[in-house]
């Protein structure tokens, strides 16, 4: 059975298969109830049967705890099967991220090498002028690179007025080159997120890094709320919202689901999702964390794909360990954006060139820039309140 792809006709193929007895993957449930001499079978995992939910932001820590615990191979075929739904299977955007201002972050969260509050390699530096931003900007999209991001290791924008008066004329004219814009400065005002969208922001990046449970043992200096709010700043303003986490930073699977489940319940899913595997850097309290290894990415991308399936889901920091095998799990498992060339902020990342060998091995193709999106769209999707109810896996 194919799945229909409108949300209207999403929404009368689910109550009408929830009527005649199919499930969320289109597969008659009798198929599952017996097996041979009539015999009842196995349930279905949590996977199979969310995988054709309706675009939702109602999902309980249950359901989603159900859906990351599916079997494996089950986890990531119907994270495959719901992203191949919803976008080509091949387009994978390449986005470039530069850091304009290195270090010396009041801030101390505990994974950053940037913090003023750790003896780390990263000393801080003076914001970089315009061109070498824009520079920068121009190579990236020559290299092929759609979305262009700016980080700088602040805070918030208080007291900084001329700064961020540089940033908007930043956006303003990588914008000019026909490439999604991308910030991550901090905290966000409304005022200032207004601002930026009139300069031509595409999207805003604060990420939430875990659960609100876990997230007081990694970070002191800003609150789970304070993210929100500017999450939500960027949200009201038209700003598209690229919000994930970071796994590895020694917290338990039922934090990576609870980071999962409050981004999915979000008014607006994130347009981009970005799971970042922890590069532990010396200096920093987590220094001595263990990697997390390809299964942990995929079984976090899988599961964000199922429930955010018209999300973005970026396979982010951590990439330089994995083996091109092991990240085209991740891109069939539901990743479809990267970040490109030597460096993310201030850790390494896998070279432009093995980029591009990797692209042409797995039959990758660059996804051309979205300059549609943004809250204020009036094209939104429409979220469904609607529960799945269904005996799954143990």
């Amino acid at each position: 059975m194919v799945l229909p792809t409108s949300v209207l006709a999403a929404k009368i193929w689910y109550a009408w298969n929830a009527r005649v007895g199919w499930n969320g993957a289109g597969i008659a449930k009798s198929t599952f109830e017996k097996g041979a001499g009539g015999e009842k079978g196995k349930a279905l995992s949590a996977a199979a049967i969310h995988a054709g939910s309706p675009l939702r932001n109602d999902w309980t820590r249950e359901e989603i705890q159900a859906i990351f615990d599916s079997p494996f191979m089950d986890l990531m075929y119907y994270g495959a099967k719901v992203h191949r739904e919803n976008f080509n299977g091949r387009e994978v955007q390449q986005c470039t991220l530069l850091s304009i201002k290195t270090g010396g972050c009041t801030e101390d969260c505990k994974y950053c090498p940037q913090s003023s509050r750790y003896n780390t390699v990263v000393k801080a530096q003076k914001m970089l002028d315009t061109g070498e931003v824009l520079d920068a900007a121009q190579r990236a999209k020559d290299a092929g690179s759609t979305r262009f991001c700016m980080g700088a290791a602040w805070r918030d924008l208080a007291g900084r007025k001329s700064n961020f008066k540089k940033i908007v004329g930043y956006v303003k004219a990588i914008r000019g080159m026909g490439m999604e814009v991308c910030c991550t400065l901090g905290m966000l005002d409304q005022v200032q997120a207004k601002q930026l969208k009139e300069a031509g922001l595409t999207a805003y990046n604060h990420n939430l890094d875990t659960s609100r449970e876990f997230y007081p043992k990694i970070i002191s200096t800003r609150s789970y709320d304070e993210r929100l709010e500017t999450i939500g700043n960027a949200q009201d303003a038209g700003i598209s919202v690229c919000s994930g986490g970071i796994i590895g930073l020694g917290e338990q699977e039922e934090d990576r689901v609870g980071l999962l489940y409050t981004l999915s319940n979000l008014p607006k899913h994130p347009e981009s999702v970005p799971v970042n595997a922890l590069l532990a850097v010396p200096g920093t309290p987590l220094e001595n964390q263990e990697p997390v290894s390809v299964f942990d990415m995929v079984r976090m991308i899988a599961t964000a794909r199922i429930i955010m399936p018209q999300s973005m889901v970026r396979l982010s920091a951590g990439r330089v360990r994995f083996s091109v095998a092991e990240q085209a799990m991740c891109f069939m498992a539901g990743a479809n954006s990267i970040f490109t060339g030597d460096k993310l902020l201030t850790t390494p990342n896998n070279e432009f060139t093995d980029d591009q060998k990797m692209f042409q091995l797995l039959g990758l193709v660059p996804k051309p820039p979205n300059f549609e999106q943004g809250s204020d769209n009036p094209d939104q999707p429409q979220y469904d309140g609607i529960k799945i109810k269904a005996e799954v896996a143990a």
